[in-house]
């Protein structure tokens, strides 16, 4: 007799992601696992008296995606404190948001912009200046960190973080200084962002519960775009177990809507042995269970070998002592199995890194052990035949697509073409998964990431890699599935919707395989289930949506603005995150003014009327020209805040 299901949807249009068998219009779910997948009436065997039917009506349903390079762990810390600026089509609306929350962040927090958005996805294809900042958030601290090149500050985030004109340059960054010898607010790493790192760990952090909630609304966040797994990358100012806590806690409870597999990152330099080999003695690999489980070591193992991806400086060159100080490490990891990741932009860095793994492996064999770079952008087919050969893999994620018009500047078109070589590696049989490395220099948005894989193109619209060098829509996904699942070991388990694996599934708003290219980006999720249990639902499957939670705290720019910009629902775009949270937004004035009333007294020079910040968003603006990218004419203004030491970055 068959098994009686709990769950059956029909007449859908569902990619498995399985060779045998593309697509299927049906499948059945007991116990949030998969036990038929096939057509109608395969499932609908599996029919019983408390089996609930859900009509697809066409709809396009994948596997869950799995981002393989995300600080998930960290960035749920952070997100309730975050203005998120991805998506935003122009300058002017995202000026107007930090304008907005300066009349709610109250002290002594700060007004934080970090990562996700780049310059040229915005109408104006130019960067906010320190005056438009300064202008647009007044008495409250306030920080715009763009990619890992440098943070813009105002004078109360300069107070509150203790810099002054005397505060001397750190190693591989710079502090801007006007003509009087004060700093302007502008902080470079050249290419180091330790600094960028530092300045942003000086503003205040959430307490406990409102981290345990903040995590909760990344996790739906990512949700909303169908995103049920994720490899956490670790991440500086990330302590294990200290910083771990709010997501283990919530693990405990069984909150987590997303399965994290999770990597320690090195916190000491010069220390790092010692971090691993105590870590080593608090747990192991595999330890967990299916949602939260740990991953092993990395992304950094070793900061000597910290080849920053700051595209708009020079590659470093590591330092002398990097192949020794790796070479201890890796030993260490191999010698307990422990699997390892490691970030490696550029070929020049790989090479070195390949001579230290195999010299180890001489010594004290991989034997299968999984290991991985993170990046890859410039890798060399010999290196990636080296890599095939000590039975590794690559994962690749969209940061040039942030960046890549600067990528271009800096190395050639040729070189862009094959950056990352994502056919070849394929074409070579080595693991390839697909991510984002959000949150600091890429969105999470997932979609972007496969419109990336599939266009070639940068969130600006310029084409970066050859067509030759760009993938079909199902082996893009496929990357973001299945592919990923191997670099936490879990490929048997899911990634693909067959018969015995998780349930782990989303629902589209448009049908991936058939709409224009540049409709990719604007996808999202109506129906996200994970373990068999509905996380995000919206539209016709609102009512299956779990019960929201109203964001705390209570000014919290997710709370105004919600996450990633939505044309689609620009406006009310947080209707799904925070519909029971109107009562909320009315306390949130009386919670604001209580915290911090001095605050509130101070707003008199701030530009509060919209229509008149818009009129000023291009008052800096004193010259224009034009740069020559693959073959066409970019027009780009520039303001009178030029950084004497990289003209390009407010020039491009």
């Amino acid at each position: 007799m068959n098994k009686e299901a709990d769950l059956i949807f029909i007449n859908g249009r569902i990619a498995t992601i399985n060779n045998n068998q593309n697509f299927v219009s049906s499948v059945a779910i007991k116990d949030g696992i998969f036990i038929a997948v096939g057509n109608n009436d395969d499932s609908l065997s599996y029919k019983g008296e408390k089996t609930k039917i859900i009509d697809l009506n066409g709809r396009t349903v994948i596997p869950g995606l799995n981002d393989s390079h995300l600080h998930i762990i960290r960035g749920g810390l952070y997100y309730n404190l975050e203005l998120r600026w991805d998506g935003i089509p122009t300058l002017a609306e995202a000026l107007n948001r930090i304008n907005e929350q300066s009349q709610h962040t109250p002290n002594p927090h700060w007004i934080r912009v970090v990562g996700g958005w780049s310059e040229l996805q915005f109408k104006e294809k130019r960067m906010p200046t320190i005056e438009e900042i300064v202008r647009n958030t007044g008495s409250v601290p306030a920080l715009v960190m763009h990619l890992y090149h440098c943070v813009m500050i105002n004078k109360k985030a300069i107070e509150a973080a203790g810099y002054d004109k005397d505060t001397p340059n750190p190693p591989g960054a710079e502090f801007e200084h006007d003509r009087s010898d004060n700093l302007t607010g502008l902080i470079t790493a050249k290419p180091a962002a330790v600094i960028l790192y530092q300045t942003l760990a000086k503003a205040p952090k959430l307490l406990y519960d409102e981290q345990i909630n903040s995590t909760r609304q990344f996790m739906y966040e990512l949700n909303r775009f169908g995103v049920t797994s994720a490899i956490d990358a670790g991440g500086g100012f990330q302590n294990y177990p200290d910083d771990y806590k709010v997501i283990s806690d919530l693990a405990k409870q069984d909150l987590l809507t997303v399965r994290i597999a999770y990597n320690l990152f090195t916190q000491r330099p010069q220390k790092e042995l010692e971090d691993f080999t105590n870590w080593i003695k608090m747990v192991k690999p595999g330890e967990g269970n299916d949602f939260y489980r740990m991953n092993g070591a990395g992304e950094m193992l070793v900061f000597s070998a910290a080849d920053y991806e700051n595209i708009l400086e020079p590659r470093p060159d590591l330092a002398k002592q990097m192949e020794s100080e790796l070479k201890e490490v890796v030993k260490v990891l191999v010698k307990n199995r422990w699997p390892f990741r490691m970030h490696a932009t550029y070929n020049e860095s790989i090479t070195r890194f390949l001579n230290v793994f195999e010299e180890v492996n001489n010594e004290i064999p991989f034997n299968g052990l999984r290991w991985f770079f993170d990046h890859a952008e410039t890798i060399s087919e010999d290196n990636i035949k080296r890599v095939k050969a000590l039975n590794g893999g690559i994962a690749i994620q969209d940061r040039l697509a942030f960046q890549g018009e600067y990528f271009i500047q800096r190395y050639g078109k040729e070189v862009s073409e094959n950056s990352p070589p994502i056919k070849k590696i394929i074409e070579m049989g080595v693991p390839l998964g697909a991510g984002t490395d959000a949150t600091r220099v890429a969105t999470y948005n997932p979609w972007i990431s496969l419109y990336w894989l599939v266009s070639g193109k940068s969130v600006g619209g310029t084409l970066l890699r050859s067509k030759n060098n760009c993938l079909d829509r199902m082996e893009a996904l496929r990357l973001y599935t299945l592919g990923s699942a191997w670099f936490s070991g879990e490929q048997n388990k899911k990634g693909s919707i067959e018969i015995g694996k998780f349930v782990d599934l989303a629902v589209l708003s448009d049908d991936y395989f058939s709409v224009e290219e540049e409709q990719i980006k604007e996808i999202e999720s109506v129906l996200t289930i994970v373990n068999g249990r509905v996380v995000y639902a919206k539209e016709e499957f609102q009512n299956l949506a779990p019960l929201s939670l109203d964001v705390i705290p209570s000014w919290s720019p997710i709370s105004i603005f919600g996450g990633y910009y939505s044309s689609r629902n620009n406006q009310n775009q947080n209707q799904n995150q925070n519909s029971n949270n109107s009562s909320s937004l009315q306390r949130q004035k009386q919670v604001t003014a209580n915290y911090n009333m001095d605050h509130n007294n101070n707003k008199n020079h701030l530009v509060k009327d919209k229509e008149k910040n818009n009129e000023n968003q291009n008052s800096s603006i004193i010259d224009s020209k034009e740069i020559n990218v693959n073959d066409k004419s970019i027009k780009i203004q520039y303001s009178n805040h030029i950084c004497p030491c990289c003209d390009d970055f407010f020039s491009f």
